[in-house]
Formats: structure tokens, C-alpha cells, sequence
């Protein structure tokens, strides 16, 4: 069975850095795509960042230069390290992984307010 479980949110204020995990079972990160994605009140889920198994990464223009994604291949786990956090990353992140087949999280709550 495929688990992919998020944490590290939580309440930080504007400027502020947090760094998301996303700890898997059932599948190898090293042979997937791994993203986060994050959806706040009222809005789509909107893509964030990308690595690909070539270690290829990828971000949307709105957190490009703030955040970095990686991963722990020998932990099977994804980060997410975000800085100069603004209100508006405000979501909830999600994390998710695509091969063959798409698995998501539950999602970790990110509110960023002063």
C-alpha cells in the first residue's frame, strides 16, 4: 500500500522559513516524480515545485528562488525548504508522486501571518 505523509507545517510570520517533509512507503522517490502542490481557501490546487527521478527540479513562478525541493533517497522522503515565506503561501500543501500511477498525502497546513 502506498503512503505518502506530510508534515512540517505550521504558523510562521512573513519572512519566516519552514521545511516540509514528505515521508513515503510503497513506492521508491528515486524513481518517481515527486511535487508539492498547495491549495488555499477558496482557490484551485495550484502546482508548486517538481523533481523528477533524473533530479531534474522545477518550480512555478511564485515561489521560484524562495523554495527548494529535494529528497533523501535512502530515507524515501521529499522536502519542501520554504523562505521569505509571504501571506499568500498561505495552503494547504500537498505532496505527490507520479509514475505509471498518482498517489497524494493528506496535506500539512502552511499560515503565514504576522
Amino acid at each position: 500500500q502506498v503512503q505518502l505523509v506530510e508534515s512540517g507545517g505550521g504558523l510562521v510570520q512573513p519572512g519566516g522559513s519552514l521545511r516540509l517533509s514528505c515521508a513515503t512507503s510503497g513506492i521508491l522517490v528515486s524513481v518517481y516524480t515527486m511535487g508539492w502542490y498547495r491549495q488555499a481557501p477558496g482557490k484551485q490546487r495550484e502546482w508548486v515545485a517538481i523533481i523528477s527521478s533524473s533530479s531534474n527540479t522545477d518550480y512555478a513562478d511564485s515561489v521560484k528562488g524562495r523554495f527548494i525541493i529535494s529528497r533523501d533517497s535512502a530515507k524515501n522522503t521529499v522536502y519542501l525548504q520554504m523562505n521569505s515565506l509571504k501571506p499568500e503561501d498561505t495552503a494547504i500543501y500537498y505532496c505527490n508522486a507520479r509514475q505509471s500511477r498518482t498517489y497524494w498525502g493528506q496535506g500539512t497546513q502552511v499560515t503565514v501571518s504576522s
